[in-house]
């Protein structure tokens, strides 16, 4: 498709979305939130679509194998010279503390995903939360929070690539290995980038995790 085509489809997706929305509002018929979860969805699509004609950073889905508690993943970053992990309560855990699951032996233990970012060249989290996540610079070109995203044409890894350059042994074969991640939470946002990532899962206590953590760093 063309850049005019693709702007046109990115028009009528956010259309279909505005009616979507609107349609949510007054006393639901049926198939309501089906059709703006899919109109939602379309816009997406359709600005992925359009920003990787144009060559311009957009986020992309990332297959990932577990999802955050949306209220209240409580994410931990604990990054070393050369270590970074990211901890965070899985979605499973939200509805445990809300009573719906049986408690466990231990009552403060939670269902925690620990994520090591392998070859992580640089990591932050803070900024921007859940409400204000449309002040972002990829929004508008497939950011959605809640969810784990990859960001391709990045122009963090251009702009961390271009401080390498000047190392005498630099070399350029490196760079194209790096993805650049992103994870909304409720409260703040995560951001790295790196070679690739290993997910490991228990059922244990936050500090206790973290204690698994420090136990993992190396000297």
């Amino acid at each position: 498709m063309s850049e005019r085509e693709l702007r046109l489809a990115l028009e009528t997706a956010k259309k279909r979305l505005a009616r979507a929305t609107k349609a949510i509002a007054p006393k639901h018929k049926g198939g309501e939130m089906a059709e703006f979860d899919a109109a939602y969805e379309a816009m997406l699509a359709a600005e992925r679509l359009l920003a990787a004609e144009l060559g311009e950073p957009h986020a992309v889905p990332l297959e990932f194998p577990v999802q955050w508690a949306i209220g209240t993943p409580v994410p931990h970053l604990i990054t070393t010279d050369n270590q970074t992990f990211l901890l965070f309560l899985l979605r499973d855990a939200q509805l445990q503390r809300d009573g719906f699951y049986a408690a466990l032996e231990n009552p403060d233990a939670e269902h925690v995903a620990t994520v090591e970012f392998k070859g992580c060249v640089s990591a932050k989290m803070g900024a921007p939360n859940d409400e204000v996540f449309q002040g972002h610079p990829l929004h508008g070109k497939g950011l959605v929070v809640y969810r784990p995203l990859r960001v391709l044409n990045s122009t963090w890894i251009r702009e961390l690539e271009a401080i390498n350059s000047v190392h005498s042994q630099f070399t350029a074969d490196r760079w194209n290995t790096l993805n650049h991640y992103i994870f909304g939470f409720h409260d703040c946002t995560f951001e790295c980038v790196a070679q690739s990532f290993v997910v490991q899962t228990a059922t244990v206590t936050v500090p206790e995790a973290l204690a698994a953590i420090c136990q993992r760093l190396e000297a």
